[in-house]
């Protein structure tokens, strides 16, 4: 049977139109390759515009992995490490990349996918004395990998301490627009660029092909990545493909519209999903949502809809999860919550 809708990702559709129709107009001007190009340069402007740091540094890639992998290789010694919550993605979904680099990767517990302070702390006083490894960076993303946020005086609480510790923060921004956009954010662009040493923006989640732009705030790390992107295999020849594409989401509020839809839908389907009765793994505001509901129903629902099962709660009850994008339609969430119904009613 053809699946009625695929809630696995925000990344099964393509592109956003306008992007598509971007590359198609510029397809046949002539750019420096590697980055050099004229707009990656607009681009890297616009978001400085943005994040009110004209002093950043901004570079484009590919992807998130390949972001965390080029930050983390280009913060770290050897003998360093980089703390992170244990549900965050360079912890369970990047098949041991960051140590591939030779870095560990200090985890701390974490049923809502964030970290605090006391935990950065308590790592940090777990590893000295020369025997272990040194931490230097703090991993966070926003929205995490639970589809939590973070408000603005938890990012603060972790700017102090990493300032206290004398480590670097950086911050995971694949679902960037979708926790700024959230209802409950207090967060800005601006903000981010304050707070935190690195971060990138998010677009291959958001309504590009592909695309993160890596923004690095602190003067002193600026110099050379260009390099550890080379190295790392994250300098693209036709580097103006990712430049086109961030103009077009940042030449008006393209980008922030399209995660805020991918939240409305989020929203519409928790609604629905409380209003049957049923419970969620970890409260969301974004568009990652984990609803729990009983094996029989979702075995039904898995035979019509694409999504991911996350957690057994119990003999009986398991956590899914279900991911809006920019692209998805109120018909989709529509027809999902009217299954659900019907195969609640039929239990």
């Amino acid at each position: 049977m053809q699946m009625k809708h695929l809630f696995l990702d925000d990344y099964s559709e393509g592109a956003h139109p306008r992007i598509l129709k971007a590359l198609e107009e510029t397809n046949w001007s002539q750019e420096p390759g590697y980055g050099d190009d004229g707009f990656c340069r607009q681009a890297a402007e616009m978001i400085k515009a943005k994040i009110e740091n004209p002093s950043a540094s901004v570079h484009f890639v590919s992807g998130g992995t390949q972001a965390n992998i080029i930050v983390l290789a280009s913060l770290l010694k050897p003998y360093e490490s980089v703390i992170a919550p244990q549900t965050a993605h360079i912890a369970i979904h990047e098949a041991g990349a960051i140590e591939l680099t030779g870095h560990k990767v200090n985890v701390v517990a974490s049923k809502n996918g964030k970290i605090t302070p006391e935990q950065v702390t308590a790592i940090c006083d777990e590893h000295t004395g020369g025997h272990t490894v040194l931490p230097k960076a703090v991993f966070v993303s926003n929205s995490t990998e639970m589809g939590t946020i973070y408000k603005k005086s938890e990012l603060e609480g972790l700017a102090e301490i990493c300032q206290q510790k004398h480590l670097f923060l950086y911050l995971d921004g694949a679902r960037l627009g979708s926790a700024l956009t959230s209802i409950e954010s207090d967060l800005s662009l601006a903000d981010l660029s304050r707070l935190v040493d690195v971060f990138y923006i998010g677009a291959t989640k958001n309504g590009a092909l592909l695309g993160e732009a890596v923004v690095i705030t602190r003067p002193e790390l600026q110099p050379d990545f260009r390099y550890h992107i080379k190295q790392r295999g994250g300098l693209l020849a036709k580097g103006r493909l990712l430049g086109i594409q961030f103009v077009e989401l940042f030449r008006d509020n393209l980008y922030f519209n399209l995660a805020r839809h991918a939240n409305e839908m989020a929203c519409r389907l928790v609604q629905g999903i409380t209003a049957l009765g049923y419970s969620f793994l970890t409260p969301s505001t974004t568009n990652q949502i984990f609803p729990i509901l009983p094996e029989s129903t979702i075995t039904k629902l898995q035979q019509i809809y694409g999504f991911y099962v996350w957690e057994k709660m119990d003999r009986e009850d398991t956590a899914i999860r279900l991911v809006t994008s920019w692209a998805t339609k109120d018909e989709a969430v529509d027809a999902f919550l009217n299954d659900l119904r019907t195969f609640r009613g039929a239990a």
